[in-house]
Parts: structure tokens; sequence; C-alpha cells
């Protein structure tokens, strides 16, 4: 069943959206996921993808090594919501194709001259290769 999940990290600068980014494609059953910067909220749709396992790994990898020693989180990601995704809703709006019909095009015949040429056979009596 897809669902889409939506998690609030701690983001400050570019390098560190594109390092949770990594941290959440690289999670088995991933389908995609945007990075709302304004927000610092992370939009996860995927099939299967455990929740749990999301923050625990986005904690775990965008804490800076003396935090981990300190066993002091000044990185925080919370999970905001999970919703199912309505796969129904997308077959509905698929509109039927339109039948395309190769128009026909008549082109009249016209009737070609014909012309034949048969070549005269003539003895020659003065051939001197024979």
């Amino acid at each position: 069943m897809k669902q889409k999940l939506v998690v609030q990290v701690d983001m400050h600068d570019a390098k560190s959206r594109s390092k949770a980014m990594k941290i959440v494609v690289g999670l088995p059953g991933v389908i995609s996921a945007t990075v709302e910067a304004d927000k610092n909220q992370l939009t996860v749709v995927g099939d299967g993808v455990d929740s749990i396992n999301l923050t625990t790994q986005l904690r775990k990898h965008m804490s800076s090594k003396i935090e981990r020693l300190l066993c002091t989180s000044m990185v925080s990601s919370q999970l905001v919501s999970v919703t199912p995704v309505d796969e129904k809703k997308k077959e509905e709006e698929k509109k039927p194709e339109p039948i395309v019909a190769w128009p026909y095009h008549h082109y009249p015949t016209v009737a070609q001259p014909q012309c034949f040429y048969e070549p005269g056979y003539s003895r020659n009596d003065n051939c001197s290769i024979m």
C-alpha cells in the first residue's frame, strides 16, 4: 500500500538538505521524495516504507560525531503525518484516448500513354565479325 510520509527535519543549508535526501532515497520502498526547504520538511511517497526506521536513520546520520559521542541530539526529526495515497483517483482522472483515424486520400489515376519500341533486326551481310 502506498503511503505519504511527512517528516520535519532541521536542515540549515543545502548540504544538509542533500544529505537528508540521500538518506531517504536509500531506504527500501521509497518511490519519490521532495524537500520543502521553507518548512524544513521532507515528503516521502513509498510502498511499505517503515516510518520509524526513516526517522531513526535521519536522526542518526544527520547529527555530527560529537553529538553522537555526547549522546545529545541537536538535530530533531519528527514524523508529522502518515497518509495513504489513493490510486483510484488517478485512474478516474485518466481520460479515454481519442480514436485516431487516418484520412483516406483518393488520388485519381490517369492512364499513362504506352510506347512500344521494337528494335529492327536487319541482316547485314557486311558484318566483319562473322
